[in-house]
């Protein structure tokens, strides 16, 4: 297990998480869906370094995140799901200067990173990171 890289992802998570909340609450939408992403991205990698799986790009960590831990029953189908629909409204928010998020949609996606991280969390905690706190 990669302890010190798995703490470092969680501490990018959670910060991610502080700041799409900041962002919600300031009315920064389109902001706020891309932090709630880059939390669930820093969680999904910080849980497949604790079964010694390294990435190096959003799209592997996505895929492997469905096949490695999904797939082989550790974590729900949901988690994958929301990876899925966090990753693909992110790149809304991020490239589409047309589009802009309401309070309510973007207000979904940071409580569904938000739901993500204290599943991971539990996950870690299972793997042996019993000191992992959740958001």
């Amino acid at each position: 297990m990669r302890e010190v890289q798995i703490r470092a992802e969680w501490r990018r998570a959670v910060k991610a998480q502080g700041a799409a909340d900041l962002l919600l609450e300031e009315g920064f939408y389109e902001d706020a869906v891309s932090r709630a992403y880059y939390a669930v991205l820093h969680a999904a990698k910080a849980a497949l370094l604790a079964r010694d799986i390294v990435t190096e790009s959003h799209t592997a960590v996505r895929r492997l995140f469905g096949k490695e831990l999904v797939q082989q029953g550790l974590l729900e189908k949901e988690w994958a799901m929301i990876f899925a629909h966090e990753q693909d409204e992110r790149a809304s928010a991020d490239y589409d200067v047309e589009l802009t998020f309401s309070q309510d949609v973007a207000g979904q996606r940071v409580e569904e990173s938000r739901r993500f991280l204290k599943r991971i969390c539990s996950f870690l905690q299972r793997e042996g990171l019993d000191d992992m706190v959740p958001v």
